[in-house]
C-alpha cells in the first residue's frame, strides 16, 4: 500500500472544514469496513439529482451505478465536466494498488480515485454504503478512506447440480457479491444429481442428464417444508416438468444463458470460474454415455457414484471435448476440476484401469486418480488455463501451476503441504465456510475470527494464500429463499474477513454493522436469516424462580412465543420483556420479519432444580476414559451394539488421538464441580453427540448434522458427578465441551475430570 503522508493532514482538514452546517450525528456501518478512514464532524446534503463524471478510461457502467444508486431515490446525471460534478471517477496509476481506492468527501463533492477499474467500482459501494439519512435529507459524511483487499480472492460458491437456480437467481447473488466487494463466484454446474450447462457435442447431457424423477434430498425437502412449517423447503414449481406421466425436476443453462451471466458478473467485477466435478461426481454424463464408465452398468457404491473410467481412451476424450466447449466460453484463468470423493471399487476390477495402472508403472488407484488429475491438468495448461481442485489433489502431487482449495478442516496439514510445493491455496474449510451447515448463534463469529495466517507457515508459505471462499452446497436448498437464508448474514462475514486487515477487525463492531445492514436487506427483499434469539439455552436451570430474558441483533425482528408446544404464529403473544417463571415451563419461540415472513423456531426448558447431590465415590485418576467403536450409524443410543476398537486416557472431552474412520465414542468418568452452583455446559460436534450427568441427559446433539453446539445446564452439589458424554462421525468431525458457572468463568478441564 502506498506511503500515505498526508493522511493526518486531511484528518485535520475533515475536522474543521465547512461549519456553515449543523455536526454529521449519524454513523457508518461500511462491511466490508475501510482499512483507513477518518469521519469529519460534518456532512454535504446529496440532491435528487446528483451529478456524475465519469473519465475516459474509467471503465465504469452507467446503467449500473443508476441501478445501484436507485434505491435511495437518487437520480444520476453524467456530465463530461468534472469540475462540476457531485462524484467523480478517476483512474490514477499506482494510487493504492489491486483493487484499492481512495475515497475524499468534502463540500466539494465526492471524489473516487484508483489504479483500476475494479478499485473505482468498490469505491462506489462504498459510497453507496455511506449515504444516509439526516434531518430528513440524504447526505453523505465528510471522510476520507484509503482502502485496499488484504486478498485477492473473495469468492462465493454455488452448487447448482444438486437444485438448478436458473440466470435471475444467480445475478441476484452476484448483487449482492458486488456489494460486499467480492470478487469471485465458482460456479459448481454438474453433479450426480444434475448437469447444468449445455454442451453441444453431447446434447443427453441435457436433454436427460438435467432432469430427474424426485430423489432423497427431494423428499427430505418437501417433509422439512412440512414439519418446520416453512416453504422456502418446497420444490419450486417452475423447474418441474410431466413426461410420461412422470413428474420430473430439473433445468439447465443454455451457453447463451451462461455468455449472459458472464457478462452480467463482468460489470460487477466478478469473475466466474466454472467447475465440472470429475472423475467422480459425475453420474448424470456416465448414465447417459457409453464408454465414459469402467462398465455401462453404472449407479452408486459403498458411498460414492460410478466415476469416470481413467483407462479409456473414449472417457478420457469425453472429459476433454467437455472441458473444450467450456473452456471457450468463460474468458478467465482458472477452472476447478473437482476432483474430491471419488470411489475407485470400480477401478480396481476395471481391466482397463489396471492397464493404464501398468502402463504408468501406477502403484494404486490413488495414484491412479493423479494421473487422471495431470493429464487434465496438462489439457487445460495447453487450453491457456491453470487448474484449480479440491484438496484431495494434493495426495498425488502438485503440478506447479496447481491451486489447492483447502475444504477437509480435519486435513490439517493441506495448506503446508500445498504451499511447502510453492502452490497456492485458497481457505473454505468447512467447518466455517460450509453455508449449507445449519447456523447457530456462533457460525457468523466463528467465520470472523477465523485466521488465516497458518501458525507454522513462513511469510513466504502464507504469500501463496489467494484468499477465502464460502460454499453452499445445495443437498437441502431447493428455492432461491433458502439459499438467501442460509448464505445471509454469514456472506458479510465471509466479505469482511477477506477485505479487511486483520488490524480493523473487532466483532462487536461488526456485529453491530452487521445489525444495521437488517434494514437494507429488508428493503431489497434479501431473505436473510435472522440471528439466533440469545438469553436462554435449550436447558436452562434454575432455583426458586427464573427469569426468561430474551434478545435479538436484528432490530426490525417482532418475537412471539408459546408455552404449549404449539408453533407461535403472529397471532401468539408477543415477546415485549422478561417473563418470570416458578415452575418448569417448556417456551417455543419464533422471530418474525417485517414483511410478517416466519424465521427460525427455538425450543427452550427453563427447569425448577434443586442442588443435584455428589457422589460418594472418590475417584482414583485424572482424565476420562474413551471407548471407541467401530461405529457407522447415525444415532449415539447405538454406538455400543458396533465392534469395540479400544479404550484410551483423555484429559478432557476431546476425540482420542488414534480414533479414525468410523468413530463411535462413549466417554465416561466424572466431573468435579468446585461448589454448588447452577452449571452451563456447551457442547460442540460434528456429527452427534449427548451428555448424561447423574443418570439425566443434559443435552441432546444427537443425529448427523455440520459444526453445532448445543448449551445445557444443571444444578450440581460440590463435589463429584458421573458423566458420560456420547459421539458420533464418520468423516473427520470435531468434539469439545466447555463448562462455566453462574459467574461466566470456564472451568479449566486440568482440574475438572476424574475416572
Amino acid at each position: 500500500m502506498k506511503n500515505l503522508s498526508n493522511f493526518n493532514l486531511l484528518i485535520i482538514i475533515l475536522l474543521f472544514s465547512s461549519c456553515r452546517q449543523q455536526p454529521f450525528t449519524g454513523t457508518v456501518h461500511i462491511i466490508p469496513y475501510p482499512n483507513q478512514i477518518a469521519i469529519g464532524t460534518q456532512y454535504r446534503p446529496i440532491g435528487k439529482n446528483l451529478s456524475i463524471y465519469l473519465s475516459p478510461e474509467s471503465g465504469m457502467d452507467k446503467d449500473y451505478i443508476e441501478d445501484l444508486l436507485s434505491d435511495t431515490g437518487v437520480k444520476c446525471k453524467f456530465t463530461n465536466f468534472k469540475w462540476i460534478a457531485d462524484l467523480t471517477f478517476d483512474i490514477k496509476p499506482d494510487t493504492i494498488g489491486l483493487e484499492g481506492y481512495r475515497l475524499v468527501s468534502n463540500d466539494y463533492g465526492t471524489k473516487i480515485t484508483a489504479s483500476d477499474t475494479k478499485g473505482l467500482f468498490y469505491g462506489l459501494q462504498t459510497f453507496r454504503q455511506l449515504i444516509t439519512s439526516q434531518n430528513n435529507t440524504l447526505v453523505i459524511p465528510f471522510v476520507e478512506i484509503a482502502d485496499s483487499p488484504k486478498f485477492l480472492w473473495r469468492a462465493l460458491m454455488l452448487d447448482e447440480g444438486r437444485y438448478f437456480k436458473g440466470k435471475e437467481e444467480v445475478k441476484k447473488l452476484l448483487d449482492e457479491m458486488a456489494r460486499l466487494k467480492m470478487n469471485t463466484f465458482h460456479w459448481h454446474l454438474t453433479d450426480d444429481q444434475g448437469w447444468r450447462i449445455e454442451i453441444k457435442k453431447y446434447p443427453l447431457l441435457t436433454e436427460k442428464g438435467a432432469w430427474r424423477t424426485f430423489n432423497s434430498h427431494d423428499r427430505s425437502c418437501m417433509k422439512s417444508a412440512k414439519s418446520e412449517d416453512n416453504p422456502d423447503f418446497l420444490i419450486p414449481e417452475n423447474k418441474l416438468r410431466i413426461v410420461e406421466g412422470d413428474t420430473l425436476y430439473g433445468g439447465y443453462y443454455t451457453q447463451e444463458d451462461i455468455k449472459e451471466v458472464i457478462e452480467y458478473a463482468k460489470v460487477r467485477g466478478i469473475d466466474i470460474i466454472p467447475e465440472i466435478d470429475m472423475p467422480g461426481h459425475m453420474l448424470a454424463a456416465v448414465s447417459n454415455y457409453s464408454g465414459v464408465a469402467c462398465t455401462d452398468k453404472v449407479g452408486w457404491g459403498t458411498t460414492f457414484s460410478s466415476p469416470v473410467c481413467p483407462g479409456k481412451e473414449s472417457a478420457m476424450e469425453f472429459c476433454k471435448n467437455v472441458y473444450s466447449e467450456l473452456i471457450d466460453l468463460f474468458p478467465y484463468k482458472y477452472v476447478h476440476i473437482g476432483g474430491d470423493e471419488v470411489e475407485k471399487a470400480n477401478w480396481k476390477k476395471c481391466p482397463d484401469c489396471q492397464k493404464r495402472m501398468r502402463d504408468n508403472h501406477l502403484k494404486t488407484e490413488e495414484e491412479l486418480q493423479s494421473w487422471f488429475i495431470h493429464d487434465m491438468e496438462k489439457f487445460f495448461n495447453a487450453k491457456g488455463k491453470e487448474m484449480i481442485g479440491w484438496d484431495e489433489i494434493i495426495e498425488g502431487g502438485l503440478s506447479p501451476t496447481a491451486t489447492v482449495m483447502w475444504w477437509r478442516s480435519w486435513a490439517k496439514d493441506a495448506p503446508a503441504k500445498t504451499t511447502q510445493q510453492g502452490n497456492s491455496i485458497i481457505f473454505t474449510p468447512n467447518g466455517q465456510f460450509y453455508l449449507d451447515y445449519q447456523e447457530d448463534k456462533n457460525s457468523v463469529r466463528n467465520i470472523y475470527n477465523f485466521n488465516p495466517a497458518i501458525e507454522g507457515l513462513t511469510s513466504e508459505q502464507q504469500a501463496l494464500v489467494k484468499g477465502v471462499q464460502g460454499n453452499i452446497w445445495c443437498e437441502w436448498i431447493p428455492s432461491r429463499e433458502r439459499m438467501q437464508y442460509m448464505a445471509v448474514p454469514r456472506l458479510l462475514a465471509i466479505a469482511e474477513l477477506g477485505w479487511s486487515q486483520p488490524s480493523q477487525k473487532n466483532w462487536n463492531d461488526f456485529a453491530q454493522r452487521m445489525a444495521n445492514q437488517f434494514e437494507r436487506l429488508n428493503i431489497m427483499g434479501i431473505n436473510y436469516r435472522i440471528p439466533d434469539l440469545e438469553g436462554f439455552h435449550r436447558n436452562n436451570a434454575f432455583i426458586g424462580e427464573g427469569t426468561v430474558k430474551v434478545t435479538c441483533l436484528d432490530p426490525n425482528a417482532e418475537i412471539h412465543y408459546t408455552t404449549d408446544g404449539s408453533t407461535p404464529t403472529l397471532q401468539s403473544p408477543k415477546y415485549e420483556g422478561p417473563i418470570q417463571v416458578k415452575e418448569t415451563t417448556d417456551f417455543t419461540f419464533r422471530t418474525f420479519r417485517p414483511n410478517g415472513k416466519a424465521g427460525d423456531i427455538s425450543r427452550t426448558r427453563f427447569i425448577k432444580s434443586e442442588y443435584a447431590p455428589a457422589t460418594t465415590v472418590t475417584p482414583s485418576a485424572k482424565g476420562l476414559q474413551a471407548e471407541w467403536y467401530e461405529f457407522k450409524g447415525n444415532k449415539c443410543a447405538d454406538i455400543t451394539k458396533a465392534p469395540l476398537n479400544g479404550t484410551y486416557p483423555i484429559e478432557k472431552v476431546m476425540i482420542p488421538e488414534k480414533a479414525k474412520g468410523n468413530i463411535g465414542l462413549v466417554i465416561k468418568g466424572f466431573i468435579n464441580v468446585p461448589k454448588d452452583d447452577i452449571y452451563t455446559f456447551a457442547l460442540l460436534s460434528d456429527d452427534g453427540s449427548t451428555l448424561v450427568i447423574d443418570g439425566e441427559q443434559v443435552i441432546d446433539n444427537d443425529g448427523p448434522h455440520g459444526p453445532r453446539e448445543v448449551i445445557g445446564q444443571k444444578a450440581l452439589s460440590k463435589g463429584y458427578h458421573p458423566i458420560e458424554v456420547r459421539y458420533f462421525d464418520q468423516n473427520g468431525g470435531q468434539l469439545k465441551m466447555t463448562v462455566t458457572g453462574t459467574e461466566g468463568n470456564e472451568i479449566p478441564a486440568s482440574d475438572l475430570y476424574a475416572n
